[in-house]
């Protein structure tokens, strides 16, 4: 299968998961991604470890984010590297960076140069806060992102402090949109046949991920979200039975649902506090506190049984080690592995893209530091 991005070239300015990310997805699409790195240390990414897991050097997460891509060692402040970057940048479709403001115009590849470089190029920046304004020198850190974003005051319960989201949220999410930026510009300048600037912010994505409930606190008088004293409520701006629910032997999870039909099936009288739709709001702690006491006298599998055939959305809650082993996750084969040669391989996930009915896997694995300079540089003519 052809893939929709093949023929096109970027050129990855970028370190560690925003940008990478991005240009992980476009790999994943078809696209040539070649990042170019230090030499000797490369993207700081290869040393920032989860779990300090690292293979052949680098950390795991490098491995992940940066599978499919070639490397080019390059020293941005070396004018003969330099003069060979823009000769690359020449024959590129897009190019991306993630440098604080100012860098690139020191360096002389900001929009305005590269322009002058390529007048077809889609330059696309990641910053922390936008390329302007006072914010705009502070680093970008996913979970400072985070915390001045309003995202950790959703999960949890009400007498816990800021619960941060146990993920890159916003780099992940920030990638996401750096992605689809490029893409669109990409069919702009199939139209135009101009350069096109792409910038995006992890502060503006972390604001758009909560589109919702930031358009209720602009059109709720300023009320600030109140979550819920009940272990276990999902959404501080959604009502009963809305949650995760303790039973005998593990926790089920409740969807939106019909809150009648639910207590009768289950025998848990509420009708003292749900007299109205209106009452799934007011009285949600009160109404998510005796369901939770009725849900935690069977199994979790009695619930199922007794709510799935009503067509009552709800599942039971598990961890990796059971999520894995279900047959809904092995149909998707979503797991694929990376060859890192000898007979060595890293289990990853596959893009989650189906194209024209292909699921998207690449086997090739991250790259050493500047791997590809001497092919690249023999292909493209650079020395």
């Amino acid at each position: 299968m052809r893939k929709p991005l093949e023929g096109i070239l970027v050129l990855e300015f970028c370190q560690f998961l925003a940008g990478p990310s991005a240009g992980l997805k476009l790999a994943d699409l078809g696209a040539r991604v070649i990042k170019i790195e230090r030499p000797i240390k490369g993207d700081a990414c290869r040393q920032l470890a989860i779990k300090n897991l690292f293979v052949d050097g680098d950390s795991l997460l490098f491995h992940t984010i940066n599978r499919n891509k070639e490397s080019y060692a390059a020293d941005l402040k070396n004018p003969e590297d330099l003069e060979l970057l823009k000769k690359l940048i020449a024959k590129a479709d897009v190019m991306t960076h993630n440098f604080r403001p100012g860098v690139m115009e020191k360096i002389g590849l900001d929009y305005g140069s590269v322009q002058s470089i390529n007048s077809k190029i889609v330059y696309a920046a990641v910053t922390g806060y936008g390329n302007e304004g006072p914010w705009a020198a502070k680093p970008g850190q996913d979970l400072l992102v985070q915390s001045v974003s309003g995202l950790t005051q959703l999960s949890g319960s009400n007498e816990d402090g800021p619960v941060p989201f146990g993920l890159s949220v916003t780099d992940i999410m920030c990638g996401n949109h750096l992605t689809q930026g490029i893409i669109a510009a990409l069919i702009k300048r199939a139209k135009t046949k101009k350069s096109v600037l792409i910038e995006v912010s992890l502060l503006e994505s972390a604001l758009d991920i909560q589109f919702e409930v930031l358009t209720t606190y602009f059109n709720d008088g300023g009320q600030l979200p109140q979550r819920s004293e009940v272990k276990g409520s999902a959404h501080a701006y959604l009502s009963a039975p809305y949650g995760t629910y303790q039973t005998k032997d593990g926790f089920l999870a409740l969807a939106m649902g019909n809150l009648s039909k639910i207590s009768q099936l289950i025998g848990c009288d509420i009708s003292e506090y749900y007299t109205d739709s209106s009452a799934s709001f007011d009285n949600r702690d009160v109404i998510l506190k005796l369901l939770g006491q009725t849900f935690i006298n069977q199994t979790t599998q009695y619930w199922l049984d007794l709510l799935e055939p009503a067509e009552i959305w709800c599942t039971e809650v598990l961890n990796y080690k059971e999520a894995i082993e279900l047959d809904v996750f092995k149909n998707q084969k979503i797991r694929q592995q990376l060859d890192l040669g000898n007979g060595r391989t890293i289990d990853t996930t596959r893009a989650p893209i189906r194209i024209d009915g292909h699921k998207l896997y690449a086997t090739k694995a991250a790259p050493k530091i500047g791997a590809d300079n001497e092919k690249i540089n023999k292909e493209f003519d650079l020395k």
